[in-house]
């Protein structure tokens, strides 16, 4: 069986649905996708339009490699196992997450097929990734005018839970949605500005946590818009409050089990693994934040003293570094990657965090030397994040290592796609660029 099709905890059989949603993200993490009856869905395969890979956000047809607009705008294959469906939050409905092809091959600019291939190469050390996933989104209403504004949440305050952090239930509706079509919600809590709130996932492997993301950031999204609110993960929605990021929960399983990470903390000397880890995701700091801070908007989000991942330095349980080695030891041990955003897909930013981490293994990058510092104006590094989207793709461009380990393939179409949505933003206002983002993040 196909590890990357086969969801175990959740599987379901097809019998007594009337359809099928097949669904895949794309590279600007839109749930591309077509309903077919389940005498479809039963082939394992759709054929969709390869053109999705050649257009930005507002529907721009770009000339990106890969995209085949200069080509005929030719066909790809979803692909999926149908013994292994998804149960879905519409009634009638079963869900297929697929991979891509092209030509009978897998297709270059799949982000799922990119993670499927970076779960291998760990797995070939003998190591099995393991993931666990933190949203943050805030929640609009409709104002006085139609328009969208901030949800009433007058009594929220961070770690907020009930009535006054959401009064309208919505938190709950979110909760028993997810809970009846398998999605495993580890906690969900008021964040630090209202309405902004904190999402977080049950950790699994890697590839299941991605899926489990994927649908869980769809799901919640198509279930409040029913009621009239707007869930947004955009990364910095209002100026004056908090920007919302993507926090990916990293440790490896061994073959026996147990966490490779287990003893890192207590023993007071970071095992070579977890060494080699964060050595290379701060050695690809500036090439990641491309593809995990993929808006124009995040840079907004990623600002020095704002605990976002800006910095390229780590620290064990500081909140102020990009990379947080977690106190817990045993099971729970971990490290904390904090720098993206939820406009990343999670296959393609999971991907190249996992690649960038294995890099830092194989080559031997020098760790820095912990932070030690604040972290807010005392800081240990002079290295961080670009200011600007446009630059983040010149240092992903630069990269050469990592975008060979990610495939130049997916790469270059993702260049091209993301430099397109910067020309088109050039020059609007903060509003204007909310506009252009707003439905889709």
């Amino acid at each position: 069986m196909n590890r990357m099709s086969k969801i175990e905890p959740n599987a379901v059989r097809a019998e007594g649905f009337e359809r099928c949603r097949i669904l895949f993200a794309d590279q600007l993490n839109l749930a591309r996708g077509k309903y077919v009856p389940m005498s479809e869905a039963s082939k394992g395969h759709a054929r969709m339009c390869i053109g999705t890979f050649a257009v930005t956000y507002d529907k721009a047809l770009v000339a990106a490699p890969g995209g085949g607009l200069l080509t005929g705008l030719p066909d790809m294959e979803v692909t999926f196992d149908p013994a292994y469906l998804r149960p879905s939050w519409e009634p009638n409905t079963q869900i297929a997450l697929g991979a891509l092809r092209f030509q009978n091959e897998p297709f270059a600019l799949c982000g799922r097929s990119a993670l499927a291939r970076a779960i291998e190469a760990w797995r070939a050390r003998g190591l099995d990734p393991m993931v666990g996933i933190e949203m943050e989104a805030y929640i609009f209403q409709r104002g006085a005018d139609g328009g969208w504004v901030p949800y009433e949440t007058p009594g929220a305050f961070v770690y907020g839970t009930g009535p006054f952090a959401d009064p309208a239930g919505l938190i709950e509706e979110v909760w028993a949605t997810a809970a009846s079509c398998g999605i495993p919600i580890e906690s969900i809590n008021a964040e630090f500005d209202a309405p902004q709130f904190e999402l977080t996932l049950r950790f699994a492997d890697a590839m299941k946590a991605a899926d489990d993301a994927f649908l869980f950031r769809q799901m919640a999204r198509e279930v409040l818009y029913k009621r009239g609110y707007l869930l947004s993960f955009l990364p910095k929605p209002f100026a004056d409050k908090s920007g919302s990021g993507l926090h990916f929960n990293l440790s490896f399983t061994q073959a026996d089990g147990r966490n490779v990470f287990a003893d890192d903390v207590a023993s007071g000397q970071l095992s070579p693994t977890m060494q080699g880890c964060i050595a290379g995701m701060l050695h690809h700091h500036e090439a990641l934040s491309a593809i995990m801070a993929p808006t124009v908007n995040s840079y907004a989000r990623l600002q020095p003293a704002s605990l976002s991942g800006y910095w390229a330095n780590w620290g064990i349980d500081h909140r102020s570094v990009t990379v947080r080695v977690s106190a817990e030891t045993g099971p729970a041990a971990r490290v904390e990657h904090r720098l993206a955003d939820c406009a990343a897909s999670p296959y393609f930013a999971m991907a190249a965090l996992l690649q960038a981490a294995l890099l830092g293994l194989e080559n031997g990058y020098d760790l820095p030397g912990e932070e030690v510092n604040d972290g807010l104006e005392t800081i240990s590094t002079d290295r961080h994040t670009p200011h600007d989207l446009g630059s983040a793709l010149d240092a992903l461009k630069a990269d050469t290592v990592l975008s060979a380990a990610l495939g130049q393939d997916l790469i270059d179409n993702f260049i091209a796609i993301k430099r397109e949505e910067v020309r088109i933003l050039e020059g609007k206002s903060a509003e204007e660029q909310l506009a252009y983002y707003l439905h889709y993040i």
